[in-house]
């Protein structure tokens, strides 16, 4: 009887903490920062890319100024964009969070770049990232590296 308790608590606290782990969502104040994630690598590449959205439910704007890992020697703020027929990506000093507003970085468009990877970022895996917010602060946060299936319309802008 003892060992059914024991294993039931073990259990429900597995259980509560895999909800957590699934929620994948973080509040600085008045941002809320949904599902990071990132692409697995394969063995040998030196960058990876981060995804995520941050609303910011306040009444003032805020600005991503950046980011940090210690898996990787630096993480930047990129945007893709078409100029003419060839897709540029750049990094950007800040990203404008406006107050009230949804913001999502997302394959294809802005995301964060980590560049000098200490090691593959393989499906399962977990990246601790610090992004740096101007008004908000800090905050520690972690990136589920997922496989997902890249969409039909980020495919042809290579």
């Amino acid at each position: 009887m003892k060992h059914r308790l024991l294993f039931a608590l073990a259990l429900a606290g597995s259980l509560a903490a895999a909800a957590a782990a699934a929620a994948q969502d973080f509040q600085l104040g008045p941002l809320k920062i949904d599902r990071p994630w990132a692409r697995p690598t394969v063995p040998g590449q030196s960058t990876g890319g981060g995804f995520l959205s941050v609303h910011n439910s306040g009444s003032k704007p805020d600005r991503l100024l950046g980011a940090s890992s210690p898996a990787a020697a630096a993480v930047e703020v990129h945007e893709m964009r078409m100029e003419g027929d060839v897709m540029r990506m750049r990094e950007i000093k800040a990203l404008e969070l406006p107050a009230g507003k949804l913001v999502t970085l997302a394959p294809g468009g802005l995301h964060l770049m980590l560049t000098g990877l200490k090691a593959p970022l393989k499906a399962g895996d977990q990246l601790p990232v610090r992004l740096r917010f101007e008004v908000a602060g800090e905050i520690d946060v972690v990136f589920r590296v997922e496989n997902k299936p890249v969409p039909a319309a980020e495919a042809h802008k290579h």
